[in-house]
């Protein structure tokens, strides 16, 4: 016996098909594999729709998912009809699929860690969006909030429930609220999409959690491509509304596979379990305080070794440190930027949202980085991370190594100045701990846009500099050549930095620059940042000192400044001196 795997496909069915044709690339695959294989062909990699409980048996661990019991909705509540009673066509969704409703909540656990989910199911009238599904959305919402866990949604819709009229429609605010009483609550939200997922359903809680992620080929959006097609009178591009297309466009934090949802999953419910006060006690700081112990190389030896394209990059910082780490993407505006990247993993045990500049250290990956040098939607995406990592009570450590802001016309088309502007100020007001580190160029505005912090360390061969000395060079000298000259005048070598104030502690690096070593380089970041973030989690963080930190800046020395919130901005003082 050989079937087709359509679409419509179901993990419910109790017996596979000896062998399955995959609707995709028709390849033949063996039916028992192909449910091993969580009905992804092996061939294509096309991913079929699983049905609600099919879905929960793949994610839960065994015999932990226990059903939440959802308040009794209106039925039928127009008594609609069209071809025929809408009445009718309720029971004979109910007897196929053998569900009351589209949704599905349960408790249970991911690699032991409890949480909570609502799953969609297509099978029932296109997991459409009516009063029983908005009633179970917003119950899981709630229990969620009940049990202090985070929430898992499974989206899988045609849109809003016609056939219940604006009743369905008020379903879009009611979940939208319910997701936000956890957002105010602090609680972890994740959104599955799959295929698909459209109309009411798109627009309201399925693109408003936390994190969103798609597996491979699902579509999602608020029209449906043909509608838009009859509107614009245009062929839409190959790929339009599928989870690659919504990745490139800054729409899903990723798309993963369906085999890695649960290892991902639970890299993310692990972000919420935070360890003890005793945490990082073992660590000795590396960092250098007193400028007078530093070799002090000459400015423009600094600027190359800055620059050197050896050295440790964001991602290889966060590959050395974190474990877990889950890389989100994107500024949910309909861009993406690949110069800053950013997520979540565990440092020594202790969630943290770590956000960099990310260049490359050959020619193809700097182009695909473009050379470190974020558009507006790179600093949106880590605003957007920042608030995340507030909201669930995470310190934000920024890696900072940038030319500087992108300056073309796109991105002045997007609006660079308030993406940087907006940065500046979320930055002052965080509630959680932040720590900067400027581990290679510290080029303007695009690097201080991440670098608002309460501890601002350097590398002892990075720069920070209100300009490029080359840059400041032709304007000032009229001559590009008196680089080294501008870099001397600029004080933007770490020791210079220490001196002024504008860093508090220097990280040593290995002779000849973290490139030659770039495992003892970027050892020695982690340790500080370690450091530093002991020292914070023991503090009340409300930004109030760190707007202080900025507030000294220009002051005479020993002057003394009362800020509206009562801290004290002082001059001529290290930011833990004040």
């Amino acid at each position: 016996m050989t079937t087709t795997a359509r679409p419509a496909r179901t993990a419910a069915e109790n017996e596979p098909a000896a062998w399955v044709t995959c609707s995709q690339c028709r390849s033949l695959v063996y039916g028992k594999r192909y449910i091993r294989l969580l009905q992804v062909c092996p061939e294509c990699g096309a991913h079929a729709r699983l049905d609600a409980l099919g879905r929960i048996r793949q994610l839960f661990d065994g015999g932990t998912a226990q059903p939440v019991r959802v308040p009794e909705t209106l039925v039928n509540p127009l008594d609609f009809v069209d071809q025929r009673p809408y009445g009718e066509r309720l029971d004979q969704a109910r007897r196929k699929t053998g569900q009351q409703d589209s949704v599905l909540v349960v408790r249970g656990r991911i690699d032991g860690r409890p949480l909570v989910a609502a799953v969609m199911d297509f099978r029932f009238f296109g997991g459409s969006l009516g009063v029983a599904a908005g009633e179970a959305i917003t119950t899981a919402a709630e229990t969620a909030l009940k049990d202090r866990t985070p929430l898992l949604i499974v989206t899988a819709s045609g849109g809003a429930r016609m056939q219940e009229g604006a009743l369905s429609l008020m379903q879009m605010a009611k979940t939208s609220n319910a997701l936000a009483e956890l957002d105010e609550a602090g609680l972890l939200t994740i959104t599955l999409v799959t295929d698909p997922t459209y109309g009411g359903v798109a627009a309201s809680f399925a693109t408003l959690s936390d994190v969103v992620v798609a597996e491979p080929g699902a579509r999602m959006g608020f029209a449906g491509p043909r509608v838009i097609e009859q509107t614009i009178r245009q062929k839409l591009p190959p790929g339009f509304q599928t989870a690659e297309f919504l990745l490139e466009h800054g729409l899903v934090d990723d798309v993963w596979q369906r085999t890695e949802l649960r290892a991902r999953l639970s890299r993310l419910l692990a972000a919420t379990e935070v360890p003890g006060p005793s945490w990082g006690a073992g660590e000795e700081d590396p960092v250098v305080r007193d400028s007078q112990l530093l070799d002090q190389l000459p400015a423009w030896e600094c600027v190359q070794l800055a620059r050197e394209a050896g050295r440790p990059t964001a991602l290889e910082h966060i590959g050395y440190w974190l474990d877990g780490f889950v890389e989100l993407h994107g500024d949910r505006a309909g861009e993406e930027c690949a110069a800053i990247v950013g997520g979540i993993g565990r440092l020594d045990g202790l969630p943290v949202m770590v956000i960099g500049h990310q260049k490359g250290h050959t020619t193809a990956e700097l182009v695909s980085r473009n050379f470190g040098m974020p558009s507006p939607a790179g600093y949106r995406k880590a605003a957007r991370l920042m608030r995340l990592a507030a909201k669930l009570g995470m310190p934000v450590v920024t890696l900072i190594d940038t030319p500087g802001a992108y300056p073309g016309l796109t991105a002045e088309e997007s609006g660079q100045s308030n993406a940087i502007a907006e940065n500046l100020r979320l930055m002052g007001s965080l509630t959680v701990p932040v720590v900067a580190v400027v581990t290679g160029e510290g080029g303007s505005g695009g690097a201080l846009a991440l670098g608002v912090a309460d501890r601002v360390l350097v590398c002892a061969n990075a720069t920070y500099s209100v300009i490029s000395p080359e840059g400041c060079a032709a304007i000032l000298w009229k001559n590009a050549a008196e680089a080294a000259v501008a870099a001397d005048e600029l004080a933007l070598d770490a020791a210079s930095l220490l001196r002024l104030g504008v860093v508090d502690g220097v990280i040593p690096e290995p002779e000849g620059g973290g490139h030659t070593d770039t495992t003892v380089m970027s050892d020695a970041v982690r340790r500080a940042v370690v450091v530093a973030l002991r020292e914070l989690r023991g503090t009340t963080t409300s930004g109030a000192a760190r707007r202080a930190r900025f507030r000294a800046f220009g002051l005479a020395d020993g002057a003394h400044l009362q800020t509206s919130t009562g801290a004290t901005a002082t001059a001529g003082s290290t930011e833990r001196d004040r």
